[in-house]
């Protein structure tokens, strides 16, 4: 007698929950004068669960014929979790939805192309499953800038975002035009990071600039816009950074033992656009165009996996021999003569005052002339062997000062005095019409200036020559008479 009334108390328990699910769950509720299954014990079980929850009460397990003829006292088992409003949202960008601990591959169409000709920009994001900032990686905003593209892969993929504290948004190649063109600029030949913001109405550029910060940037907390040297120069790990913004100087501490040169950023680059909209951003440089190259690209991994564990990202530290980052003014040391420019030191090398940086002989008379430097420092950035002229900015040497002495300096700058980078700017119509890019050198002065040419520092300039080989003195007598600072070499003996 007492297994019947157990067996139809189960039978009525499973009814119940039935109904509480729909009339669906009614009409494939087994009602059977076998044995009670397990499943039916489970429904029963998870139903009283589901009710006492709705209620907000503790849910109790109706207990099994064995434990009621053992006199056991029911189960109190905790009620599900409630949704958190207020936790982890996803993600939402380029008019799709990434939820929380997701990875997803985006696209960026940027509308430079004929109808469906031409492509999608990957635009890669790891949403991670706990709070933290939004930060953004891009790189190939020149397209022949290819270091960038293998530092952003490396860090995005390697991301779990179960275990991440934020977002990561890469987009490993923004010029995707100029990637396939190993070309540095837009089809339209102009420089991209010379047009930020960007404007829905101007050139092609400004309209390309335009989509993309208020596409994908806007989106962003933090930002790092990864770069290497131009026409043929190759730069130290670096970052670029405008050290009069407290945000920017937090944003820089936080990569390591990295040199960071204070540039304000010259008008219409990413970093410039990005920090008057707020944002802090810097410009990590790392390595030459057109190349891969594994030590500057493990550096700027790095540099970047250390910012992520600072901002509490990842818990994923890197070891620096020097675990704060040093500040450099930095001077360019030009060249005097033209030719063939050989390179006698690396990035990265201490030199001092009178060292020998390279040679430049005229490949004509066979002339040789000695660049020295004439400042006690560190080469962070140097031009690539190759034919140079007068002018040319060949070595880049970097003077270690303090973080607050750069500071001091740029603050002591009237803001109506133009720095650098504002000075001799060109106009549009200076530029070649597109059908004779081919025929035509880059322009390397102006808006379109290789930025670390146009980032020179705003400080006082040390009192020293450019170089051994400056120009000859002013002097009353005929300029071919009028003695240099240093007569050049004997020309060179030629190989046997």
């Amino acid at each position: 007698m007492l297994v019947c009334n157990t067996m139809i108390n189960r039978i009525i328990i499973a009814l119940s929950a039935a109904a509480l699910s729909g009339p669906a769950a009614i009409a494939q509720a087994p009602v059977t004068n076998s044995a009670p299954e397990p499943a039916l014990e489970e429904a029963g079980v998870s139903s009283a669960s589901t009710r006492a929850a709705s209620q907000g009460e503790t849910a109790t397990a109706a207990p099994s014929a064995a434990d009621v003829a053992a006199g056991a006292e029911p189960v109190a088992t905790p009620p599900d979790p409630e949704v958190d409003p207020d936790g982890v949202q996803p993600f939402q960008l380029l008019g799709q939805s990434v939820e929380p601990g997701t990875w997803r591959q985006l696209a960026w169409t940027a509308s430079y192309h004929f109808g469906q000709l031409g492509g999608a920009t990957p635009v890669l994001i790891s949403h991670g499953a706990q709070e933290g900032p939004v930060l953004c990686l891009t790189g190939a905003v020149h397209g022949d800038e290819l270091n960038g593209i293998e530092i952003i892969r490396r860090v995005v993929h390697s991301l779990d975002p179960k275990a991440l504290s934020g977002t990561v948004i890469g987009v490993p190649i923004v010029n995707l035009a100029g990637f396939q063109r190993n070309s540095r600029y837009l089809p339209d030949r102009r420089d991209l990071n010379r047009y930020f913001p960007g404007s829905p109405t101007g050139s092609l550029a400004s309209r390309v600039a335009y989509s993309f910060f208020t596409e994908v940037i806007e989106h962003c907390d933090r930002l790092a816009d990864l770069h290497t040297g131009s026409f043929h120069r190759t730069n130290l790990p670096q970052l670029r950074a405008d050290l009069t913004q407290p945000a920017v100087v937090e944003l820089s501490r936080g990569f390591g033992g990295i040199a960071v040169l204070h540039t304000e950023g010259a008008k219409g680059t990413l970093r410039r656009a990005a920090v008057d909209s707020g944002i802090p951003a810097v410009t990590l440089e790392a390595g030459e165009p057109l190349r891969l190259q594994p030590q500057q690209v493990d550096q700027g991994v790095r540099g970047i996996e250390t910012l992520m564990h600072q901002l509490g990202m990842i818990d994923r530290e890197r070891r620096w021999s020097t675990p704060q980052p040093v500040f450099y003014e930095s001077y360019w040391v030009r060249s005097d003569h033209g030719g063939i420019l050989l390179t006698l030191v690396r990035v990265g090398d201490v030199v001092t005052e009178g060292t020998v940086l390279g040679t430049i002989t005229d490949p004509i008379t066979n002339v040789r002339h000695e660049v020295r430097s004439p400042y006690r420092g560190r080469i962070l950035g140097m031009a690539l062997n190759q034919v140079v002229m007068p002018g040319f900015a060949a070595f880049r040497v970097g003077i270690q000062t303090t973080e607050e002495a750069v500071q001091e300096e740029a603050a002591a700058q009237p803001a109506d005095e133009p720095s650098v980078e504002d000075t001799d700017e060109a106009t549009e119509t200076e530029r070649p019409p597109p059908e004779r890019a081919e025929e035509t050198a880059p322009r390397t002065d102006g808006e379109d200036a290789p930025e670390e040419e146009a980032e020179e520092s705003d400080g006082k300039v040390p009192q020293a020559p450019v170089n051994t080989d400056a120009a000859p003195a002013q002097s009353s007598e005929p300029a071919d008479s009028s003695p240099a600072l240093s007569e050049p070499e004997e020309p060179v003996a030629p190989d046997p």
